[in-house]
């Protein structure tokens, strides 16, 4: 029964590391090519996509509505954070703490993460009911 779970794990890990490489690709290019709300919505839309991405990477059996919804509770509490002041202040010393925790509150912004949180859950509980497979799990129900 081991081998059957690291096989279902396998399954999702793959084709997850894949849909991260190419969110962060997607906020890159976006980035280069648009400017305004556009960039700065597509990306908090991305931002969270790529966190749902990254839930079912280190752990694939979490169901496409868990992920989605922990994506969108890191998005939101990095949001509210800002609300402290506190990533202003990292964000200034810091690219990689700008990139990962903003710097300034915007309730827009808490839409547009649940904008990506739906999108991956679509994503992958689409894909799993046209490959015949169960959702983000995918190995829901095991034999018994």
């Amino acid at each position: 029964m081991t081998g059957t779970r690291g096989g279902g794990a396998s399954r999702i890990r793959l084709p997850a590391a894949v849909a991260a490489l190419s969110v962060v690709g997607a906020g890159l290019g976006l980035r280069s090519v648009a400017a305004g709300d556009v960039a700065e919505y597509g990306g908090d839309s991305l931002y969270t996509l790529l966190i749902f991405t990254l839930v079912l990477l280190v752990a694939p059996r979490t169901s496409a509505a868990k992920a989605a919804a922990l994506a969108l509770a890191v998005s939101w509490g990095v949001e509210f954070l800002q609300l402290s002041g506190v990533p202003a202040e990292l964000s200034r010393h810091s690219t990689a703490a700008r990139l990962v925790l903003g710097s300034t509150f915007n309730a827009p912004d808490l839409f547009w993460y649940a904008v990506g949180a739906l999108a991956g859950w679509l994503v992958v509980t689409s894909s799993a009911a046209v490959g015949g497979g169960r959702s983000a799990s995918l190995v829901r129900r095991r034999a018994h």
